[in-house]
Parts: C-alpha cells; sequence; structure tokens
C-alpha cells in the first residue's frame, strides 16, 4: 500500500520510523536519539557533494546537515499534511522565518492575515519591512475580495493563518490559492492551531504549510520546534539552505524525538480536545458572565460554515470575552485551578492566555482595539482533562464576575 493511502492514524504512529535498522541485528521499534554531531565516511571522494549527500540511504556527515531522528521526523511530518518535502526548524518562529527569506527578495511585496499571531506581525513590519525593503500589505482575509485587491506584480507571497490567533477568523483556503495562482505568488498557511488532523491546506492548494510543532504536534509542552512541509521542489532547496547553512536553524535530535513520540498520540489527543473545547465553548456561550465565545465549532460563529468544509474538526482552542473590567479579569484569572495563565497552546494540560498583555503585547493599543482584542478577551487552550472538572472550574471562576 502506497504510504499516503494510510490512514493518518496509522501514519503517526510508525512513518518515517520503520525501516531504520541502526545496527545489523538491531531492529528498534521506536527510532533512538542519534546524539552523535559528526558522522565517519568510508572513504575519501574528491568528486563528491559532501552537502548532497542521502540520509534515506544511509548517508551522513555532520547532523547540522542531517541527523537520523530528525530526518524521521521530516518523513512524518510530510506524510501527515500529504507533502513531499518536510524541514524541522529550531521553532515555529525559524521555520516562517526561512519559508519567508526562502520566498521573497528585496522590493518584493507580502499579502498577510491583519489577524496574525504578534510574533509573525511583529516579524513582518520589523524584519521584512523596516530591515529587508519588503512591502508588506495587511488585509482582512475573512473578505477574500479584500486578498484579490491588495494583490500586485510584486507579491510574492500571500501568509494566512487560518483559525487566526486568537480572534478565530478563518479565509477561504481554496479562493485564496487561486488568487495566488492568477499573480503567480506562493501562498502559505500557518496550519498550527488544527494541526494536520484537522486541516491539510495543501490539498486545497496552499504551497507551503508551517508548524509550530510546539503546539499539537508535539503535545506535550516539553519541546520547542517548528516544521515546513511542501510539494514545491524549489522551494524545498531554498528551505534546505536556510536550514543547514544559511541559518543553521535545524531541530535538534532530541527535540525531533520528543516531537516523533509526541505525534505517536496525536489524532488521539486532537479528537478529546475537540470535544472538551466544545462543550466548553457551549457552556460559556450561554453564561452571563460571558459577552462573546469564539468557537468555529459554533453555529453562532460567523464562518462556521466555511469551517465545516475545509476542516474535518474544530480544534481545541477557542477565545471568550468577560463582561467585566479589566480588575475583574484579574479576579477571574486568579480564581482559575485547572488553568494555568501561561502562553502557549496544544498541549495536553489547559491553559489560558491573556492576550492583550501576552501574546499581543507587542502590538499598539490601536491595533489591539481595531482586532478587538479587549482587556476582557480571553484564549484557552483546552486539554484532553475530563471535562467536568474543567467546566467546573471556569464555573466557579465566573462568580466572581
Amino acid at each position: 500500500m502506497n504510504d499516503y493511502e494510510l490512514h493518518r492514524e496509522t501514519l503517526a504512529v510508525t512513518h518515517g520510523e520503520r525501516g531504520q535498522t541502526p545496527a545489523p541485528g538491531v531492529e528498534d521499534v521506536t527510532i533512538p536519539v542519534h546524539l552523535s554531531s559528526t558522522y565517519s565516511i568510508p572513504d575519501v571522494d574528491p568528486d563528491a557533494d559532501l552537502e548532497s549527500l542521502d540520509p534515506d540511504a544511509g548517508e551522513y556527515l555532520y547532523s547540522r546537515l542531517s541527523n537520523p531522528t530528525r530526518n524521521a521526523l521530516e518523513h512524518r511530518l510530510a506524510a501527515l499534511e500529504g507533502g513531499t518535502h518536510a524541514l524541522a526548524f529550531v521553532s515555529g518562529t525559524a521555520a516562517i522565518a526561512a519559508t519567508m527569506t526562502a520566498v521573497v527578495h528585496p522590493g518584493d511585496h507580502i499579502v498577510a492575515f491583519e489577524d496574525l499571531y504578534g510574533g509573525t506581525k511583529t516579524m513582518l513590519n520589523r524584519l521584512f519591512a523596516e530591515r529587508l525593503g519588503v512591502d508588506v500589505t495587511f488585509v482582512d482575509a475573512t473578505d477574500t475580495d479584500e486578498v484579490e485587491a491588495a494583490m500586485r506584480d510584486e507579491t510574492r507571497l500571500v501568509w494566512m493563518e487560518t483559525p487566526s490567533n486568537p480572534l478565530m477568523h478563518l479565509c477561504d483556503i481554496e479562493a485564496i490559492a487561486a488568487i495566488a495562482d492568477d499573480w503567480n505568488a506562493v501562498f502559505g498557511v500557518d496550519n498550527t492551531f488544527l494541526s494536520p488532523y484537522f486541516q491539510n491546506p495543501l490539498s486545497l492548494g496552499a504551497d507551503v504549510v508551517v508548524h509550530s510543532t510546539t503546539k499539537y504536534l508535539n503535545g506535550h509542552s516539553d519541546s520547542i520546534g517548528g516544521a515546513v512541509v511542501t510539494d514545491r521542489d524549489d522551494i524545498m532547496d531554498e528551505l534546505a539552505f536556510l536550514q543547514r547553512v544559511g541559518m543553521g536553524s535545524m531541530l535538534s535530535p532530541f527535540d525531533s524525538y520528543l516531537t516523533l513520540r509526541g505525534i505517536k498520540t496525536l489524532p488521539l489527543r486532537m479528537r478529546q480536545h475537540e470535544e472538551n473545547a466544545m462543550e466548553i465553548a457551549r457552556f460559556l456561550e450561554s453564561h452571563d458572565a460571558v459577552t462573546r465565545v469564539l468557537y468555529p465549532g459554533l453555529e453562532s460563529h460567523p464562518q462556521h460554515d466555511l469551517a465545516a468544509r475545509q476542516q474535518s474538526g474544530f480544534g481545541g482552542v477557542l477565545s471568550f470575552e468577560l463582561d467585566t473590567d479589566p480588575d475583574g479579569t484579574a479576579a477571574f484569572l486568579g480564581h482559575l485551578d485547572e488553568f494555568p495563565l501561561a502562553v502557549s497552546l496544544g498541549g495536553v494540560e489547559s491553559l489560558i492566555e491573556h492576550p492583550a498583555t501576552m501574546t499581543h503585547s507587542p502590538l499598539s493599543q490601536a491595533d489591539r482595539d481595531t482586532l478587538g482584542i479587549s482587556d476582557s478577551f480571553l484564549r484557552l487552550s483546552v486539554g484532553v482533562e475530563h471535562v467536568d472538572d474543567l467546566l467546573s472550574d471556569l464555573d466557579e471562576a465566573l462568580a466572581t464576575v
């Protein structure tokens, strides 16, 4: 059977590790952590291109260039996203920076969603626009016509998150892919919030998909990493140069191992994340102390139909706004026991985050107001604990509002 005909539950457990025999007579069920920084080669070949060694054939030279544990992870990531190539980076930010650097040059133009993760937006403004001479236009990508209107001859990259962080806005991947194709631009999608289990942008026309593997792919809040998956050989060549030589931002063997191990339970975890998130979203939507709940799984979400069409599930992240002032918000947060106040998301444990003072604090107050991120706006990463315990904790804290 062809690997891509296997179900993702199977790919998540076995793909990339089978057949990687470390020594004669040794058959590891899981690939070990290959910590060696360098590898011996059989002989001197004056015509050899040492940076073009084939790790799939057991050819290794130096772990910055390729490592068996990282190689296994990259194969698994590509399989899960239905892509041809994948590269693992030291962080999600590094993966995004490498992707953008691989595609754009000074004088080029990027069209990006106005509702991006704060770090990505800061990167676009301070690195690409201010220092590298790349023009950036932010648009409300929930309206596909705005994306079309922002395109121009110099546009080389269209960059989206869907759902977005933290407002849970969606963009129509298939429609925007068609626009990018019409303008000969590369279309990149940050798929961190849903993971490959619930959404596959490449199958909808995207050229590149990125992940913060720190989140759902690892799933245990004990590793930082990033990944890029693509079907395009030209983009892969540029990314490989940046990962291994230009930036040297490859994922470490131990973090590769942790991510490989975490991915084995990705399908199980994602189903539980979604089940819990749906119950909590419905509970919050019915509570008098909550003014709005943003979760694409709710029929009240303005883009629920789009979510149902392009996703196979709704994920474990939701946002909501309390009917109170900053002091009331602080009191609510202080009464929670099962939701630690912390950045990041996608781990087995539930977390709550205050975007205005945490992930989106680099943005100005005016920008946050424009986006709708108030001082009483909160984001939940719903874990896999028993949902009754999570609901009880929220109910007691809401009683203080």
